[in-house]
């Protein structure tokens, strides 16, 4: 067995959470990424490149997510359908949904500043390398480990989880009709609770697929680092909705993230 590559495989999920915690500082305070309804904030007065066209930017970003850890099985000599396999087809479930049928179902979209392409394109190749690679090649699993607690409630919380961030998608969608511009709010399903639906499914998901591959490295990396990653951004989601619709918003009293709680 290679433990020099999975070591590799450890120190580039550490890096990846060395760079997200103070990326999550910053976000917290207030600061936003500049993409989406924010495309136009310019943050520390830094420019952050031409645009890129947001379906083609989404399908490019997020490709590596879905063709790393294909790859990796590709390569691999494993052809059973034991854990290994399994946990790669639930990792692949959602990037086929993000990278395929997420960005051909979009009705319009703002250019992504091709700084802001680069970095999500960065965190998708590490983690689809790292998640792929690993469980592909490294990960061990007993033969009852798809029966075992751990898998059961970690798939189950995965596929709530997948499903409220398709559903909450869906919602966000469909509030435009082909052609409209602008904002709405959002109703229906978790949005009914809290401003950041679909990111607190994706959050849900990813915590259930840790849980699931029992406590792997770079599963939890991941969980942690999508954490980071968009709880600031729904929490901005939360404020730009108050801003933006006041009164009318305000008295939904939906919570930000965490529904009866945050």
């Amino acid at each position: 067995m290679d433990y020099t590559e999975q070591n590799f495989i450890y120190l580039l999920s550490a890096v990846v959470l060395f760079f997200m915690i103070p990326s999550f500082l910053v976000l917290s305070t207030g600061v936003v990424a500049p993409y989406g309804r924010y495309a136009e904030v310019a943050s520390s007065g830094l420019s952050w490149g031409w645009g890129v066209p947001c379906r083609t930017a989404w399908i490019l970003q997020e490709l590596p997510s879905l063709a790393g850890p294909l790859i990796c099985y590709a390569v691999s000599d494993r052809r059973e359908i034991d854990a290994n396999v399994v946990l790669l087809t639930y990792w692949c479930c959602h990037y086929v949904n993000r990278t395929l049928v997420f960005p051909c179902r979009m009705r319009g979209g703002k250019k992504t500043p091709f700084g802001v392409f680069v970095a999500a394109l960065v965190f998708c190749m590490i983690n689809g390398y790292c998640n792929g690679r690993f469980l592909a090649e490294y990960a061990v699993y007993d033969k009852d480990h798809l029966s075992s607690p751990c898998f059961i409630i970690g798939s189950v919380v995965f596929w709530t989880g997948l499903f409220i961030n398709f559903h909450s998608d869906g919602i966000l969608r469909d509030l435009r009709k082909p052609g409209e511009v602008g904002y709405k709010i959002p109703y229906g399903g978790m949005f009914t609770y809290i401003s950041g639906a679909n990111y607190f499914g994706e959050i849900i998901e990813w915590i259930g697929f840790a849980i699931a591959s029992g406590g792997a490295i770079p599963a939890v990396t991941f969980a942690l680092a999508t954490f980071l990653n968009i709880a600031p951004r729904a929490c901005s989601h939360h404020d730009w909705y108050l801003q933006k619709f006041d009164d009318e918003y305000k008295k939904l009293n939906r919570k930000r993230l965490v529904p009866f709680i945050y």
